[in-house]
Formats: C-alpha cells, sequence, structure tokens
C-alpha cells in the first residue's frame, strides 16, 4: 500500500504542464523509470521495461522548435519505439503532426544490411496526451488508429500506431469507482484533476491502488515541495506561455494589416463596403475609416 498522500493544502504543480510531465518520468531515479513503464504499459496494452529514454530539449527561446520536438521518445525491452508527449492546448494541425512524426518513428528504424528485411522493423507508437481540448467528437477518451480499409472494413495490421488520449472528457469515468476504473483510467483521470483540490480524496485513493502512480505522484510531490525546481519549471511553462501568446498576437496583428491593405485596394476600385466586408471581415465601422480618409 502506497504512503504517499496528497494533503488538502499541498499546491501541486500541475502535471499536464509539458515541462513538468517530462521532469516526472525522465529524471534518473527509479520511482521516475518505474511511473514510466507502468504509464506506457496501461496505453499500450502489455506489461514492459524501457531499456533507453531521451528526454528532448528543445531551445526554451524557440516556439518553432518546440513544434517539432516530442516530450518523450523511448526504446522498450523488446526494441519497440515510442514517442510520448502531453499537449495542454492541441491546435487544428495536431492530428498532421501525430501522423507525420508517427511515420518518421517508423520509419527511421534502420534495417540496411543483408542480414536484415522488413520483417525486422519493431513496433512504433506515437502517444498525445491532449489536455484542454478535444479532437474528436465522441464520448470516447482513447482512440488507437491503424492502417485500415474503411470501405472494405479490412485491417493492415501494421507495426505502427497513433494512440490519443483526450483528458478532457474524463468527467463521467472520475464519477465511477476507483477499482472499477482501467489502469489507463486511473492514470488519465490522476493527470486531469490531480490540481483540483476538491478531488484530492479521489487522487489519493487511486495513488493507494495504483503503484505505478504512486511512484509518479512521489516524483510530483517533491517537484512541488522543492522551490527551486518549481521555480525553475513554472518560470518555463510562463515563458512558453507567454512567447506563444506573443506569436498569435502577432499572426493576428499581420491578418488585420492586410485585411486592411485588401479594403483599401477594393475601395480604390470602387467596390462596396458590404463587398468588402465581406472579403475582409472587417467592421462597417472599420471600412468607413478608411473611407473616410481617403
Amino acid at each position: 500500500m502506497s504512503k504517499i498522500y496528497f494533503k488538502y493544502e499541498d499546491d501541486i504543480i500541475n502535471p499536464c504542464w509539458d515541462n513538468v510531465f517530462k521532469a516526472i518520468f525522465t529524471k534518473d531515479t527509479p520511482e521516475s523509470r518505474g511511473a514510466l513503464e507502468y504509464l506506457l504499459s496501461a496505453i499500450i496494452g502489455r506489461v514492459l521495461t524501457v531499456l533507453m529514454i531521451t528526454a528532448n530539449e528543445p531551445p526554451v527561446e524557440s516556439m518553432g522548435e518546440r513544434q517539432i520536438r516530442y516530450d518523450i521518445t523511448c526504446k522498450l525491452d523488446n526494441g519497440d519505439l515510442c514517442n510520448i508527449e502531453m499537449t495542454l492546448s492541441p491546435d487544428s494541425s495536431e492530428p498532421v503532426r501525430l501522423e507525420y512524426y508517427s511515420c518518421k518513428l517508423f520509419t527511421n528504424q534502420d534495417i540496411r544490411g543483408k542480414d536484415k528485411s522488413y520483417s525486422d522493423l519493431k513496433h512504433s507508437y506515437q502517444i498525445a496526451l491532449l489536455v484542454n481540448a478535444s479532437m474528436y467528437d465522441d464520448d470516447v477518451f482513447v482512440h488507437n488508429f491503424k492502417y485500415y480499409d474503411e470501405t472494405n472494413r479490412i485491417s493492415l495490421s501494421g507495426r505502427s500506431r497513433i494512440i490519443t488520449i483526450e483528458l478532457a472528457k474524463l468527467e463521467q469515468i472520475a464519477k465511477k469507482p476507483v477499482m472499477e476504473m482501467t489502469a489507463l483510467e486511473r492514470w488519465a483521470v490522476f493527470f486531469r484533476y490531480t490540481p483540483d483540490k476538491e478531488k484530492r480524496e479521489l487522487i489519493n485513493e487511486i495513488i493507494k491502488v495504483e503503484e505505478g502512480i504512486a511512484m509518479g505522484a512521489q516524483v510530483l510531490l517533491t517537484i512541488s515541495k522543492d522551490e527551486r525546481e518549481r521555480a525553475r519549471l513554472t518560470s518555463e511553462y510562463k515563458f512558453a506561455v507567454d512567447l506563444q501568446s506573443r506569436v498569435v498576437d502577432a499572426g493576428r496583428a499581420g491578418e488585420t494589416r492586410r485585411a486592411f491593405a485588401m479594403a483599401r485596394n477594393m475601395l480604390a476600385d470602387g467596390e462596396s463596403v458590404d463587398k468588402i466586408m465581406r472579403y475582409t471581415e472587417l467592421t462597417h465601422e472599420e471600412v468607413e475609416s478608411l473611407q473616410n480618409k481617403n
């Protein structure tokens, strides 16, 4: 039985921040490695051992670089490969990004040489835990994608898989008795609700019955109580969010400038205000202000 216990007053840092997620599962400790092995076992569906971990560390000043890295890359005991990432706010390009890196993970395997063939290719798993948005319009929180002929209902039985876990769909699952939850459901609830003090009793019950989660909770509690580590992770997260916000704001400003430029050209060509509004999405007042300046 686990001795780890989150008190109501404990200020637990959010494990859904991708840098905190990475910190929990890539430390050089038995608890961190054990937690990762239990998590991947729950997701992939077999008991496994992680042989090698690569924690990708893109330059903190580069949001562009952040978009082309996955948090953790693993090699498993049978040679299978795995990318796993926590994504706080996935955007519309996430499905394509998942497909791209699934292909890259699978095809980067080296099968050159006269003694090797395609049968030597190992399985690869592209795993994304998605926090604040749902990608699919259903109530299912985990999706497992393989190559599949949808028309004829035939699976290619390929060796590459994309697995998505949508944490925004856990409201009903969190109401189940803990002993009726699957291991993956417990992990998902742990990630989603640990920062919520009103859910502390539920989280502590999960920690008590799930050894791997107890290991992860131990690392998370240590991080949360280490002021320097907590400050570093919070600073990294704030920097990333601020930078992303500036990028978004800059993009919107650029779109606005282009819309005004188009409106000026259309006014010069004698187009009506209504047509300009349709094409540029500017308001009537904004178009009229341009008219008054001409």
